[in-house]
């Protein structure tokens, strides 16, 4: 494997987009550190969120690289684009200018881009704001009154958007220039940033208490085996088999290969879990604009039921545990639809004079193809609910038992993640390095 690092090293250009990716990281690594938003006080923050651990807020920290608790101008991280790109997929299917745009090629693509990006913006001035009212409840805004209090309620908010255009800014040129997906690449970057923090953590509980080292050993032995899991998962499929038939035209003789139609188990990757994610955020979104009133006094009918509300979608409760993972599984099934036709594999393959043996063409091959296909989305997506809803489980056993100070910061989704980056990232190294007669990375 060094070997290979080495020969991939000596390929010029290889090395520059390496070069360049490991720089607008270093790039985007100094903003969620040591560019500070005005106005606002890091320690307070930062406090804040380490007495939060396990909820939501602190996930967001986690995918921002601890830019929030460390209250600087990446702080928003890559959220907005994200929920931008959902929102657009989802329109897509749904309004038919959209869809037509889709179809037009790369003028459409572009166009479909510019809509993106300007909604991009729009969610980041809203999501800006809802982080602004939420630190000043807190008391994390230094002038919340009078003149002063407008003017640094606009800088906080225009840092944040400015902020999120960046990253999306660095994700692009990346895609450009560097290597990978660069919004993954980011994504990654972050969380990996995280991991120092978590072992630290981890340390330190450890060593006030001893009687906690078995508690942390299982902890290190359910991350190395939730990642062997992972990969598995990642690199299983059911492979569909293939016969073409034999023509002659002249003296050559065409076709009669054997082949394959690989369908991954989890080829929707993480995308389920951010569209569930995204849409479980909602009533922590609301929150921010609209704290609830928990005063027994004053409390309305109306307040009771919003409190109920924003207390069962709280990161920590089970019954957001159990809507979660069915939101994952619905999305799996949405997302696999979209990427998989039946019916124009099953046309394909007859126009080519393919087949799958023991079964006829046409109908009976899309119905044969769309069966397999809903058994392996099935196991694929239980497979991204029990990642996804793991660290919940596990807090909540933790709190059965009564065991404070620990938690799964490093989550199931942080290492799907970065497993999978990880490996899309090898694989594009791999075809590179094939398209220059090196052997890969993956052999």
């Amino acid at each position: 494997m060094f070997e290979t690092f080495r020969n991939a090293w000596k390929i010029t250009e290889l090395r520059k987009k390496i070069l360049f990716t490991l720089f607008i990281i270093f790039i985007y690594r100094i903003g969620s550190v040591l560019i500070p938003v005005p106005f606002l006080n890091a320690e307070v923050l930062s406090a804040i969120l380490e007495s939060n651990q396990g909820t939501f807020l602190s996930y967001m920290n986690t995918l921002s690289g601890g830019a929030l608790s460390s209250a600087t101008v990446f702080a928003l991280s890559i959220q907005p684009y994200i929920n931008a790109s959902i929102i657009m997929q989802l329109l897509t299917y749904a309004l038919p200018p959209l869809e037509r745009l889709q179809k037009e090629g790369e003028t459409g693509r572009k166009r479909l881009q510019k809509i993106s990006d300007i909604l991009t913006i729009v969610l980041a001035v809203v999501q800006g704001y809802g982080y602004y009212l939420m630190m000043r409840n807190w008391g994390a805004v230094t002038y919340t009154q009078g003149a002063e209090g407008v003017f640094a309620a606009i800088v906080i908010v225009v840092s944040f958007v400015v902020g999120a255009s960046i990253i999306v800014w660095l994700g692009n040129r990346i895609n450009e220039k560097g290597i990978g997906n660069g919004i993954s690449m980011i994504l990654f970057a972050g969380i990996i940033a995280r991991g120092p923090d978590a072992v630290e953590k981890l340390y330190k509980l450890v060593s006030t208490d001893m009687s906690m080292i078995f508690l942390a050993l299982a902890v290190v032995l359910i991350f190395v085996l939730m990642i062997g899991f992972i990969v598995f998962m990642n690199e299983s499929e059911r492979r569909i088999p293939i016969q073409y038939a034999k023509r002659v035209v002249g003296r050559k003789q065409y076709g009669g290969q054997n082949a394959h139609i690989p369908i991954k188990v989890a080829m929707s990757g993480v995308m389920p879990i951010i569209f569930a994610s995204s849409f479980m955020a909602i009533p922590s979104m609301l929150e921010m604009f609209w704290q609830p009133n928990l005063n027994p006094e004053t409390q309305t009918g109306w307040d009771k039921f919003y409190a109920g509300f924003l207390d069962f979608f709280s990161y920590d409760n089970m019954w957001y545990g159990a809507v979660y993972f069915a939101l994952i599984i619905g999305f799996n099934y949405f997302y696999v639809a979209m990427q998989y036709n039946p019916v124009e594999i099953a046309n394909n393959l007859r126009q080519n004079n393919g087949g799958i043996p023991g079964i006829r063409p046409g109908k009976p091959t899309s119905d044969y193809i769309q069966k397999i296909l809903s058994k392996i989305t099935l196991v694929g997506a239980f497979f991204l609910g029990v990642i996804a809803i793991f660290p919940i489980i596990f807090e909540n056993v933790l709190s059965m038992m009564k065991i404070s100070g620990l938690s799964l910061s490093m989550g199931g989704t942080s290492i799907l993640i970065i497993v999978s980056v990880a490996l899309e990232t090898v694989r594009i190294l791999e075809s590179q390095m094939v398209m220059r007669h090196h052997k890969g990375f993956l052999e």
